[in-house]
């Protein structure tokens, strides 16, 4: 076989075209190959040229960056890591060379692989010139990287105070909490402030100017619940005289020492790790410090500084009255080799007891190993209560803290914790749901220190939860008569809910659902009538919410959501309208809808309906009032012609024929009810199922026909026996 010869033109790996017009011509007449390779190539150039373009920016070439411009580099072509050349110019600090990449159509909308844009990289350097220009192309104040970092945070991270002054005249954020992806905040990550970086970092100016000048609140907690105070103490090393001089401004200021950070310690422990004398005794100084306060692993202030064999600081908790009577105080000090800390231990009545264990188990199964834990550890008592306010034991969060577990006189118990005067506002509200069946009530109190602790009894999970976890057992009818009576006892009491949320139904172990108002949403009443009206508006939705099964968010679900095929969908469907449209008959026609009927007092409606029809007389208007929108005007059609025959011909004077109208219908299911027959029987089966399956909107057409009639409306107020 001859070898076939390929056109030199043709091939455009051997010989390329002179102009990449040619080649783009010359693409379907190349090798195979050939379309692969010249792209990967134009590629290769274009990452080329985005190469040489950011060096070019890094190194101030104004020249060179204009020339590789003109041969068609990418103005916002990006390097490694998503580097833009408007972003390393900014790095750079080259205010000239930013604005000449914004005249030629730089983004500074465009993000690095982090997704930090330019404006977040100039607060970075702290170049305000920059800031300012950028600023002025329509920027987002408090745009936010993925990492949840604003321009406003990265100043005071970075010590840059002047950017941080005039990123704060532009309208920053002060006290935003940094923004983070869902799966980590579930890991509780997230959430500081730039008060919290500025402190992390040991900038002390920083501090001052954000909290003096710029308002920036102490107290506000990150996901991990710590405060300003907490990422003060865990500053590096190098910079503990930083961290010395912003915790005494803080403590000045009146910071929150009562805050925990992540492994339960408090700021009196963490000065005690640092070993810092000048901390400890400022923590010391101040009343509401719990010296015996004691991190997860059951370690008290007194306890870590035997552990460390610091002797002046054990002397220094010691003559402030730290308990010697828990823990392993000898124990540790022998470990140590030290009898000078055994002396002082020994001195404060402290002795060598064996460590002992009690297995206890608790009778909640969610919160199970949590309850152990607070069991197990050495925890101060507060009158009876033993708790432990950090995020490990925390069982929900709301606008207003957290929600902790507790033991209350060994009861398990849900622990919220208040400055004593709101406490007393709340515990006012709380006396009035005593005698409440579905409101969530106060089991026991305590006070300490100007706190107020409300222990309510535990409960296992709330509704979103219990709707979404596959293995429990669903009864929507029981879940919705509880919660209708949750709401009519609030608002019996005279208050409106306004946030009736599926995270705001807490279910016990004995499947009970309470409401609960932990974010103090609640408001009198008065008469406004429209508070009622919302509140219904959102018991509408939370109904369909249920019913769908929770499987999307509340705000999201609709109609399409329920499953058409339930024997209760029509039922259903007019008790969501009813409520949507704020229903004037009030809680006790609400609570007696037709949805929470069982099958057989669906049926006697139907049966007991005729039967007034004929105490009455075929009262005409009543006879209007049901056949005027009949649902099924052919429902001599629908019903098995041999039932119809048979019922037809069994009259007891003579042979009847039924119309297609309502009452006739009713007539009908009334006959065949109080006279069954076995050859019906066998073709239809139980008969309150038949007519129900074969005619699912009767009964509640029937129900609304008369409930709606000011004569005949007494007729629906029918007593269903308890789910």
């Amino acid at each position: 076989m001859s070898h076939m010869q390929i056109p030199v033109s043709a091939c455009l790996l051997c010989s390329p075209p002179e102009n990449t017009t040619e080649i783009a011509g010359n693409l379907q007449l190349a090798c195979p190959g050939a379309q692969e390779a010249a792209a990967s190539s134009g590629m290769e150039a274009a990452d080329d040229l985005a190469s040489k373009l950011n060096v070019a920016v890094i190194n101030s070439e104004r020249e060179k960056v204009l020339e590789l411009l003109e041969k068609g580099a990418d103005v916002n072509s990006k390097v490694g890591s998503g580097w833009t050349p408007l972003q390393s110019a900014v790095q750079a600090e080259d205010k000239d060379m930013v604005q000449l990449l914004l005249d030629r159509g730089a983004c500074p909308h465009a993000r690095k692989d982090n997704g930090a844009t330019a404006f977040i990289v100039a607060a970075i350097v702290g170049n305000v010139e920059i800031l300012e220009l950028l600023f002025g192309y329509g920027v987002d104040i408090n745009d936010h990287d993925d990492n949840g970092f604003t321009a406003l945070m990265e100043a005071a991270w970075h010590g840059n105070e002047e950017a941080l002054r005039y990123l704060h005249s532009k309208g920053a954020d002060v006290n935003m909490r940094r923004v983070t992806s869902e799966e980590k905040e579930k890991l509780n990550k997230g959430g500081r402030t730039a008060l919290m970086d500025a402190c992390r970092n040991g900038h002390f100016s920083i501090v001052k100017t954000l909290v003096k000048d710029m308002g920036a609140d102490l107290n506000i907690c990150d996901n991990e619940d710590r405060n300003a105070l907490i990422h003060a103490l865990k500053v590096h090393e190098r910079k503990v005289s930083e961290a010395v001089s912003i915790v005494h401004f803080l403590l000045d200021c009146g910071v929150n020492v009562r805050c925990k950070d992540e492994s339960g310690k408090t700021a009196l422990i963490r000065a005690v790790e640092m070993q810092n004398q000048c901390l400890v005794k400022a923590f010391l100084d101040k009343d509401e410090i719990n010296i015996d306060d004691a991190d997860e692993d059951g370690n008290t202030a007194l306890m870590v500084a035997v552990e460390k064999n610091d002797y002046d600081i054990a002397e220094m908790l010691c003559e402030k009255g730290a308990r010697t009577d828990i823990g392993e105080l000898i124990a540790i000090a022998n470990r140590k080799y030290s009898n000078k800390m055994q002396r002082l231990l020994r001195k404060y009545n402290a002795k060598y007891v064996p460590a002992s264990y009690e297995n206890w188990e608790p009778k909640s199964k969610r919160w199970r190993s949590q309850l152990q834990s607070l069991h197990k550890i050495y925890r101060p008592m507060i009158g009876k209560l033993k708790v432990f306010q950090y995020i490990r034991q925390r069982i929900q969060s709301t606008s207003r803290g957290g929600i902790y577990l507790g033991l209350h006189g060994g009861t398990e118990v849900a622990v919220r914790i208040f400055l004593s005067a709101q406490g007393s506002e709340e515990k006012k509200f709380l006396d009035q749901c005593g005698d409440c069946e579905h409101l969530l009530k106060l089991f026991q109190f305590e006070k300490e220190r100007g706190y107020m602790y409300l222990c309510f009894p535990l409960w296992e999970k709330n509704l979103e939860e219990h709707l979404q976890d596959p293995e429990d057992e669903k009864d929507y009818k029981g879940i919705l008569k509880m919660i209708f009576q949750a709401v009519r006892e609030l608002h019996s009491l005279g208050f409106a809910h306004q946030a009736l949320r599926p995270s705001n139904f807490l279910i016990d172990l004995a499947g009970k659902i309470y409401l609960a108002d932990f974010d103090n949403n609640r408001v009198l009443i008065e008469g406004n009538k429209e508070l009622i009206s919302s509140d219904l508006e959102d018991l509408s939705r939370l109904v369909l919410y249920v019913l769908a099964g929770g499987r999307k968010p509340l705000r999201e679900v609709s109609i399409e959501d329920l499953d058409a095929d339930s024997p209760d969908y029509k039922e259903a469907l007019d008790l969501i309208e009813r409520l949507a449209s704020h229903d004037d008959q009030g809680w006790g026609g609400l609570s007696k809808h037709p949805y929470f009927w069982s099958k057989q007092t669906r049926f006697n409606l139907l049966k007991s309906t005729w039967n007034k029809i004929k105490d009455l007389q075929w009262d005409k208007d009543l006879f209007e009032t049901i056949n005027a929108r009949s649902p099924y005007p052919c429902w001599t059609k629908m019903i098995d012609s041999e039932v119809l025959h048979i019922m037809e011909e069994s009259s007891y004077r003579k042979k009847f024929h039924y119309k297609s109208n309502v009452t006739d219908l009713l007539r009908f299911i009334r006959n065949l009810d109080e006279h069954p027959n076995e050859r019906i029987s066998k073709i239809t089966g139980d008969y309150a199922e038949y007519f129900l399956t074969n005619f699912p909107a009767l009964t509640i057409y029937v129900y609304n026909c008369l409930r709606q009639h000011p004569k005949y409306s007494h007729f629906v107020d029918i007593q269903d026996p308890p789910l």
